[in-house]
């Protein structure tokens, strides 16, 4: 038994300056702010979700957590049961916490890196038709908010974590030579990827250290020209372009990624890959991309 995940749900993230991630999220990725239950916080909404990126006011810039979303009370409390027969320590979201997050109930636990983990069930979602500042349509639903690669300090715990404790599936892998993270010359550490739905991964993980607590996350829209559009946008707000356009191998997702006011990167692409685990099979990736992504950002 493992932890029903069914997506990632949402993403909250601290600023010590919420006015450049208003410019971010607003002007450069298109999301659109809403208001929410505290008038401290931004709230983003890029679907029927009442909102999918939180940014409140922190002494750091660093994401905070990952929301997870499983179907009902039932699923949470079988992922209770099963993280206390894990020995994985949790607490409940408070009161208010619940509240902020416009969710029914709420777990909160960390991985064996320090990555905070929330699972949730009962999210809500709004009456009003959702129009993004550039009429930009995400790719969501039952693929959710999008994926995120996060930092950790061994591959291999990793992967037993993610997959044995709470459930995901390895979609893909890729390695590296291990001296590029301080490991001995000739030695491989392995990027992975890994899927809770159709989407090809929804949380991938890099065995490298970063301050910003994130590698980058991933939002996706329909049309190709609304990449090229948020590529515009990058130019004319001055923000820093990490990768050019290009298409990745694994889920052949065509995307640019920026820098985000918290330093990690944020990857904006479409036509990404949808799988079936009935059929799919896990193999290696012998290249990031098929062309582009320069992550000298074309310097």
């Amino acid at each position: 038994m493992t932890i029903d995940i069914r997506s990632l749900g949402y993403v909250r993230v601290g600023s010590t300056d919420l006015e450049q991630w208003r410019t971010f999220g607003g002007k450069v990725l298109g999301l659109a702010e809403v208001r929410g239950p505290s008038s401290e916080n931004l709230y983003f909404r890029l679907d029927a979700v009442s909102h999918r990126l939180v940014v409140e006011p922190a002494e750091v810039d660093r994401l905070l957590c990952s929301g997870w979303e499983v179907a009902d009370p039932r699923a949470l409390q079988d992922a209770r049961e099963h993280l206390q027969k894990a020995g994985v320590e949790f607490e409940e979201g408070t009161a208010a916490e619940v509240d902020d997050r416009r969710v029914q109930e709420l777990i909160r636990f960390r991985d064996p890196f320090d990555n905070v983990f929330e699972i949730f069930h009962g999210i809500t979602y709004e009456a009003r038709p959702l129009v993004t500042p550039y009429a930009a349509t995400f790719v969501t639903g039952d693929q959710g908010m999008g994926h995120i690669v996060l930092p950790v300090s061994d591959d291999v715990e990793a992967l037993r974590f993610y997959a044995d404790v709470l459930g995901f599936r390895l979609r893909d892998s890729m390695s590296m030579p291990g001296e590029f993270v301080g490991k001995e010359p000739g030695s491989k550490v392995w990027l992975r990827f890994l899927g809770v739905n159709p989407r090809h991964h929804s949380l991938a993980f890099l065995p490298m250290p970063n301050p910003s607590g994130c590698v980058h996350i991933m939002l996706e829209v329909d049309e190709l020209d609304d990449v090229g559009r948020a590529l515009e946008r990058v130019r004319r707000n001055g923000a820093h372009l990490s990768a050019t356009l290009g298409r990745h191998m694994n889920d052949e997702m065509i995307s640019f990624y920026v820098r985000s006011p918290a330093g990690f990167d944020v990857e904006f692409g479409t036509d990404g890959l949808t799988v079936d685990d009935g059929r799919w099979v896990a193999r290696e990736s012998t290249a990031v991309s098929y062309w582009g992504h320069d992550f000298g950002g074309g310097r």
